[in-house]
């Protein structure tokens, strides 16, 4: 049973451990400070300090700063008992599984754990992108891997190889071997898409579209021409690529070679791909 914490017991938590948590890792830190990123907007210089000493963040964009139960309420949103019971769901526990990770020899990741879509953090950089929780977790992990000495996590699709392609707020990031994903389902109708948040997007605009199709996510445009001998298998073919030059002439191409393939980027026209149009339809 999970032990229940008081405000006086989480102010004792690092607020750097608390970031951590939320998916926030330091750009350079000292023995008495840490420096981030700043968690409440898009920056590229670190703005956002941590004193260790004093266990207290400050940012210096905002010019506002706190204890931890105050950093947890901003991020995530929620109450001060919502705050509490985040807190009290072990910072430094279980980050790690026991095993020695799987290290992947092209990027340097290792791959420590895959589970179900949980951490706060993830489920908010899915809202973030107008995705359901019930809809990223039919496709997707969540999955925790580890570069140099860091351990991180994203949302994970896994690919037809056994590769991942992994995002979250901050990164995106594949684990070899980097392939396109081939999701069968015995269908006569083919939908391709471009990434991953393509197929999360359609399948929130469009469940039964998703239901009654067999799908492939690229996950990049150098996978066209490996992907052409499954479209024979198929009566009709539903392209969703990016509205850019190099979407544009990879649907040109599919088009051009295959007559039964079918540009349906138009539904999103004033958009680049379908989770721009997504998002802001939804905001």
């Amino acid at each position: 049973m999970k032990e229940k914490i008081n405000c006086e017991t989480a102010r004792n938590f690092s607020v750097e451990k608390a970031l951590e948590k939320l998916g926030h890792f330091p750009k350079r830190t000292a023995e008495k400070e840490a420096w981030f990123l700043s968690p409440f907007r898009s920056e590229t210089q670190a703005s956002f300090k941590i004193s260790r000493t004093k266990n207290r963040w400050y940012d210096h964009g905002e010019g506002v700063g706190g204890n931890v139960i105050d950093l947890v309420c901003l991020i995530l949103k929620c109450s001060i008992g919502e705050a509490l019971e985040f807190l009290s769901d072990g910072i430094a526990k279980n980050i790690v599984s026991p095993q020695q990770p799987f290290r992947d020899k092209n990027t340097g990741l290792g791959m420590v754990k895959v589970l179900d879509i949980t951490h706060p953090a993830l489920v908010q950089y899915l809202v973030s992108r107008g995705i359901s929780l019930n809809t990223a977790k039919t496709f997707c992990k969540e999955v925790w891997y580890q570069y140099e000495e860091n351990i991180f996590f994203a949302i994970g699709l896994k690919n037809h190889l056994g590769g991942w392609e992994l995002r979250n707020k901050f990164f995106k990031n594949s684990s070899s071997p980097k392939s396109y994903i081939y999701l069968q389902n015995n269908h006569k109708q083919l939908i391709i898409l471009e990434g991953m948040f393509d197929l999360l997007s359609l399948a929130t605009l469009n469940d039964a579209l998703i239901k009654a199709s067999d799908i492939i996510v690229l996950n990049s445009l150098a996978f066209i021409k490996g992907i052409e001998p499954y479209l024979k298998n198929y009566k009709s073919a539903f392209v969703y690529l990016d509205n850019d030059k190099a979407g544009r002439q990879a649907t040109k191409y599919l088009m051009v070679h295959h007559r039964h393939v079918m540009n349906k980027s138009h539904i999103y026209r004033n958009h680049n791909d379908l989770n721009e149009m997504l998002c802001h339809e939804s905001g």
